[in-house]
């Protein structure tokens, strides 16, 4: 693929500024001899100074943007073009014009429109070996463009899809370890309730713990229950001595 390079079209518009004002035609003479030096900036100086006295020269808006894509400034030489874009079609130097305005678009990366300007320019000019070698260029460099594009919007919708998924996933193991959570948190109740109603309780092999009350009204009754015993024992033996000595008087 031959290497894109700015058709420069100086001559044939000569015929254009015949049409201008003398003023005018200085101007862009002056920019042309700069521009066939080398010296784009000061080119660009007179282009404009020519715009000034004639914002409709389609000339000096031509060379204007063959001056600014020379510096490298596409974006603005693309402007440039856009403003004659109604006098173009008229124009005798219409295939030129669109030739210009399909390298400007590949060099933005705007293959589509490099296209279209590309298919413009063989339309009035079918001979043009230039603009067919550019135009297979654009389209081939338009489909590498849609087709990374379409595998773009492929992985993103896969990493979208992934995320998704994941986010779902996650939302499970929350489900999940939050009942695992309950349930350890109903195992810790049920340990602590039985721990505590151990506590209520006494252990094996121990007595139940009693108070000093309680504990010196039991004795009192322990005791008078001896004393009753007691007494009830010495009249028994009272008894029995007082029918042992009937005996013996008999």
């Amino acid at each position: 693929m031959k290497k894109i390079v700015l058709t420069l079209v100086f001559v044939p518009l000569a015929a254009v500024l015949l049409h201008a004002q003398d003023s005018d035609r200085r101007d862009v003479r002056s920019g042309n001899r700069k521009f066939d030096k080398g010296e784009f900036r000061e080119a660009i100086v007179d282009y404009q100074k020519a715009l000034l006295r004639d914002s409709t020269s389609f000339a000096a808006s031509y060379n204007l943007a063959n001056a600014l894509y020379r510096m490298e400034n596409y974006q603005e030489a693309s402007s440039v073009l856009d403003t004659i874009a109604g006098q173009a079609p008229a124009s005798e130097h219409a295939s030129d014009y669109y030739f210009n305005k399909g390298n400007t678009a590949v060099a933005l990366k705007n293959y589509s429109a490099a296209v279209d300007a590309y298919r413009e320019a063989l339309l009035r000019n079918p001979g043009d070996m230039e603009a067919k070698e550019n135009y297979v260029y654009a389209r081939k460099k338009l489909e590498d463009q849609q087709n990374n594009q379409n595998n773009q919007d492929q992985q993103d919708n896969q990493d979208q899809n992934d995320r998704n998924q994941n986010d779902q996933d996650n939302g499970g193991n929350d489900d999940r370890n939050q009942d695992q959570q309950n349930d350890d948190q109903d195992g810790n109740d049920g340990q602590d309730q039985n721990q505590n109603q151990d506590q209520n309780q006494p252990q094996s092999g121990q007595q139940p713990q009693i108070s000093k009350q309680a504990a010196q009204q039991m004795l009192n009754a322990i005791m008078a229950k001896e004393k009753e015993t007691q007494d009830k024992v010495k009249k028994e033996k009272a008894a029995v001595m007082k029918s042992k000595q009937k005996e013996k008087n008999w």
